[in-house]
């Protein structure tokens, strides 16, 4: 008499969210702080925290007290010169960090040695951008003590505007770094240099400067459809002394979300293409 087949044990309930393992934010902390290292032994690497926002703020705040001193502008344009560049080296900051921090296993060769680990690729995002956020708030510190140094303004006159915007902003950055990260994935290293060249794209077309009307006719419909161009009218408009212009800052975030989706979607995207077609042999 031959003893029955063992049941199948039932299937397991799937769930909406992904089971949280306790060890998640070690390895989150633990790739931020890899970062951290980087930085601490290539002082180098600092040039764009310290030294290339205080040439920025001698640059655009030098031109507009120039100008200014011509007759042809009030301290409106000063205002709109160094608040521009204040709020843009938020979006630099945190688009630079999440794509240099792609491109240091690039350039270490530890690329490989990345993708055997436990870290699945959200994790090793979220610590890049964890070590991003202490770049971006160092890197503004500079930019603010440089401007109140030497010119002696002060982006908090803006008051709590900053909050909306800056996150704004931040989104922003981030959104734009993963289309690079996406890019790099699937063309090889050639491609790292839209992590420098993009935003300077995207800088004459947001108007961090001056409004839409200022620039070219047919470049405008474009630059109307960029939620930084939105974020960056909500800052002139404050420094206007009108009321905060909600309707701008909405717009703007709804197009960050929809940017971001849409870089999230190409970067998995590309991340599928480069496991397919083997590409990790560029990087090895």
């Amino acid at each position: 008499m031959t003893a029955p087949a063992p049941r199948p044990a039932p299937a397991p309930t799937p769930t909406p969210f992904p089971e949280v393992h306790p060890r998640r934010w070690t390895r989150i902390s633990a790739i931020a702080t890899r970062h951290a290292f980087v930085l601490r032994r290539s002082p180098h690497r600092a040039f764009d925290v310290f030294v290339w926002p205080v040439v920025d703020v001698l640059l655009w705040g030098s031109l507009g007290v120039f100008v200014a001193q011509q007759g042809d502008a009030g301290q409106s344009g000063v205002e709109y010169l160094l608040a521009g560049i204040l709020l843009f080296h938020v979006l630099y900051q945190s688009q630079i960090a999440l794509s240099t921090g792609f491109l240091e296993e690039v350039w270490s060769r530890n690329l490989l040695n990345f993708m055997t680990t436990p870290c699945t690729e959200w994790e090793y995002a979220a610590g890049v951008a964890l070590f991003g956020l202490a770049k971006v708030a160092t890197g503004l510190a500079v930019v603010v003590l440089a401007a109140f140094g030497f010119y002696a303004f002060s982006i908090f006159d803006v008051g709590w505007a900053l909050l909306p915007i800056g996150t704004v902003l931040l989104v922003a950055g981030w959104s734009i770094s993963l289309f690079v990260i996406g890019l790099v994935l699937r063309f090889g290293q050639s491609a790292e240099v839209l992590a420098w060249g993009i935003l300077f794209v995207v800088m004459p077309l947001s108007g961090i400067f001056y409004p839409v009307d200022a620039l070219p006719t047919v470049l405008q419909p474009v630059s109307i459809l960029l939620p930084t161009t939105h974020a960056f009218a909500a800052v002139r408009t404050v420094l206007d002394g009108d009321p905060m212009p909600w309707d701008d800052v909405v717009v703007s975030a709804v197009g960050c979300v929809a940017v971001a989706l849409l870089g999230l979607w190409f970067v998995a995207r590309m991340l599928k293409t480069f496991r397919q077609r083997g590409y990790i042999t560029r990087f090895s």
